[in-house]
């Protein structure tokens, strides 16, 4: 879905230093030891001009193939929005690409809306 991602292996999400930050959650569900469904949620600094000084962020969301449709997404985006009520955190935001309409349908049903739109564009012919 991104095609401005190298080729080569890459590590998306640092899990790791995730798990050992004080202002990152991480979640993970699972059904009779198989991971189900993912995601963290993280507080982040905003800029000056916003009307928090702190935000929410969610990543990592994922759900298996054969779980979708099923709340996962839902009961993660919950319990890190718990935690995140926890820690004073009034807004969060999350980023999902144009191209994955199922991520953005279960935002949505989450409670997501739409609140700015990244775009991009190649100054190269060589990238598709």
């Amino acid at each position: 879905m991104d095609p401005t991602l190298k080729d080569d292996h890459i590590i998306y999400y640092d899990l790791e230093s995730y798990i050992k930050e004080d202002d990152t959650y991480v979640v993970v569900v699972a059904t009779e030891n198989e991971i189900v469904g993912s995601g963290y949620g993280q507080i982040r600094k905003n800029k000056d001009y916003f009307k928090y000084p702190y935000y929410g962020y969610i990543g990592f969301m994922f759900t298996s193939e054969e779980h979708r449709g099923q709340g996962v997404a839902k009961m993660i985006i919950d319990f890190i929005n718990t935690w995140f009520e926890s820690r004073s955190i009034s807004e969060v935001r999350l980023t999902v690409y144009d191209k994955n309409p199922p991520a953005i349908r279960a935002y949505k049903k989450a409670g997501f809306e739409k609140h700015l739109i990244e775009m991009r564009m190649n100054l190269s012919s060589s990238e598709s």
